[in-house]
């Protein structure tokens, strides 16, 4: 289970859209997440689909991988699809008993509503795939620079981002750690009803919270010892530039945007 978890996890490797701008991944997934909200027919998701497909194949990041990023969120998916199902009364009744009614209208709500949150979550995981957690904080803070003149706290919210997206890895392979060493003790943590498997999950939460809470101490004091004073007077050793390649893959983009909006449109009448 904890392996599967693919959330904060880069994968190096040397391919196009890793070679892309830290701003403009960010700005690319945003305005994606954007167009997925705005799809309001089923089929256009298929051009959204194929765009993940075509960005999965530069980024070089394995299918797989990007799938099992799905995983830990199945029971998600099955809630939200149960959900819409019995929620919407559209369309011609298939089923009723006592107050659930399934109809046609339900059926569709609850596909568009799954295919929609697959389609964010492959999104998501394809930028922390293809761009490092500094990267990643380099690009956030850059975005957000210009509210430093109303005092926003740019760097400081990048950072914490940025750190809190870094320890997740680490949390989830201490926690298998641990969760194998109790087995190893004869811990039994899977039979059982709902209340005897969260009370067997105590002596695994336990030393998981003390090793978080000894790993945000040493980091504090690393970050001390080092004269760590937030973004005043800080030098990069890399300093971020748009390159031909990240006005290209704006260009393309906005194309893919216009293009699925006008079919919508064109569609509607």
């Amino acid at each position: 289970m904890m392996r599967d978890i693919t959330l904060g996890q880069y994968y190096n490797t040397d391919s196009v859209i890793h070679s892309l701008d830290p701003r403009t991944k960010l700005t690319l997934t945003f305005g994606y997440l954007i167009l997925i909200f705005l799809i309001s027919k089923m089929w256009l998701f298929a051009f959204a689909a194929a765009f993940i497909a075509v960005v999965t194949i530069l980024s070089k990041v394995p299918f797989s991988m990007v799938l099992r990023s799905l995983k830990p969120m199945r029971w998600l998916l099955l809630f939200m699809f149960v959900l819409n199902l019995f929620m919407s009364r559209s369309g011609e009744v298939l089923f009723k008993w006592w107050i659930f009614e399934l109809t046609t209208g339900g059926i569709r709500q609850a596909l568009f509503m799954t295919f929609r949150l697959l389609l964010l979550v492959m999104g998501t995981s394809l930028m922390t795939f293809t761009t490092t957690p500094i990267a990643l904080t380099d690009g956030l803070e850059k975005l957000l620079a210009p509210l430093k003149k109303i005092g926003f706290p740019a760097h400081e919210l990048a950072m914490m981002m940025t750190i809190a997206l870094r320890f997740i890895p680490i949390l989830l392979e201490e926690s298998d750690k641990i969760t194998k060493a109790q087995l190893s003790r004869g811990a039994d943590l899977e039979s059982g009803n709902i209340i005897k498997k969260a009370k067997s999950m105590v002596p695994i939460l336990v030393p998981l919270f003390i090793s978080a809470f000894r790993r945000a101490d040493e980091l504090a004091m690393a970050m001390e010892s080092r004269c760590y004073h937030g973004d005043e007077g800080r030098t990069r050793m890399r300093v971020l530039t748009l390159k031909k390649c990240d006005f290209t893959a704006f260009l393309v983009f906005a194309l893919v945007f216009v293009s699925v909006l006008l079919l919508q449109n064109l569609m509607a009448f």
